[in-house]
């Protein structure tokens, strides 16, 4: 048997090529535009760290897209497909661009606020609460966005979900408790990101996310308490950085009865102004107190450190620094109230 080949009439290969070569053409124009576009705008845009630099980087893949949708819609505008079809086509090419902006804008707008709020100790676009609240609300207007594309009334559904998220708020009591805790938190700021806090029930280290339902918290052996955030609004706690990070430090100084209170005076503050860590505002002072007990002379160094974590390393080479310079200059230390070679007392 011989098989015959039946080749396409002039017309209907005219009817293909024609849709065929614009969505080419189009592709031509398109994709080398983008390219200089981009190009001429990154330039212009300030560097990396810049709102302009961060747009432009999320824009490089999605624009790509954009071309090629926009050739295609070029190319369905000369084809022989019958409308209903196109009109589908349309709509699902309107779509898929509205859900690509919607991308678009939550990464941008998440990337430019974590920058800006990086730089400005704004605790809000740097928790992760406050990247989930732009993500739900660009999201949304896009899903009523598309809705509107297919002409899908959404009257009804807005019924549905009021009924349904009346039964859900029902059922997530405390889940909600939590996320609006977790705006609380943001709003007020009795914590913010970094901040060293204790709370009453004996947490304590630093803050290092604000979540949606909790607040995590890293201790100093680097593991992570998970707090749910209405414990932080209605426990009491210890916020270590206010109103300011600076911290008072003091650190008792023991002599014996025949020491030169003049002279320990002297090389305490001594020994203290020169030691790493020690703020020079306010200065350091010393203080005879609790001054004379049972068995020792006894002085107290009061002085500041910039920061909580500082606090117990300063205050130990306070300590070693004093120690070794009154063993160098002679004074007595203290000694113990008996033998220690007999039996302490009972």
């Amino acid at each position: 048997m011989m098989s015959l080949l039946v080749w396409p009439s002039d017309q209907v290969v005219a009817q293909l090529a024609r849709p065929l070569g614009a969505f080419l053409l189009a592709l031509l124009i398109l994709l080398p535009a983008r390219r200089f576009l981009l190009r001429g705008l990154y330039r212009y845009s300030g560097g990396e760290e810049t709102v302009g630099h961060i747009v432009l980087e999320t824009l490089r893949v999605p624009s790509l897209l954009w071309c090629i949708a926009g050739a295609v819609q070029t190319g369905l505008e000369l084809s022989i497909i019958p409308a209903k079809y196109t009109a589908s086509a349309r709509s699902a090419i309107l779509a898929s661009f509205i859900l690509s902006l919607c991308l678009v804008l939550a990464s941008v707008s998440v990337r430019a606020l974590t920058t800006q709020g990086r730089r400005r100790g704004f605790a809000l676009a740097l928790s992760g609460l406050g990247r989930t609240l732009i993500r739900v609300v660009i999201f949304t207007c896009g899903a009523a966005a598309v809705l509107s594309v297919y002409n899908v009334n959404v009257t009804p559904i807005l019924a549905a979900l009021g009924v349904g998220g009346l039964a859900v708020a029902l059922a997530l009591q405390d889940t909600l408790a939590n996320f609006f805790a977790g705006i609380h938190i943001l709003i007020e700021e009795p914590i913010s990101l970094g901040a060293v806090i204790k709370l009453s029930s004996g947490e304590e280290g630093v803050v290092t996310d604000i979540g949606w339902r909790t607040t995590r918290v890293r201790n100093g052996s680097n593991n992570i308490f998970v707090i749910p955030n209405t414990k932080i609004t209605s426990g009491i706690l210890i916020n270590y950085n206010l109103p300011e990070a600076r911290q008072t430090a003091d650190v008792a100084v023991m002599v014996g009865f025949d020491a030169d209170v003049d002279m320990v005076q002297r090389i305490a503050i001594e020994e203290t102004r020169t030691c790493h860590g020690v703020l020079a505002t306010p200065e350091p002072s010393v203080f005879f107190n609790p001054g004379v007990t049972p068995t020792h002379l006894q002085f107290t160094v009061v002085f500041s450190v910039s920061a909580i974590g500082e606090k117990g390393p300063v205050q130990s080479e306070v300590r070693l620094r004093i120690h070794r310079r009154l063993r160098a200059a002679g004074v007595p230390l203290p000694h113990p109230p008996f033998d220690t070679r007999e039996e302490a007392p009972v």
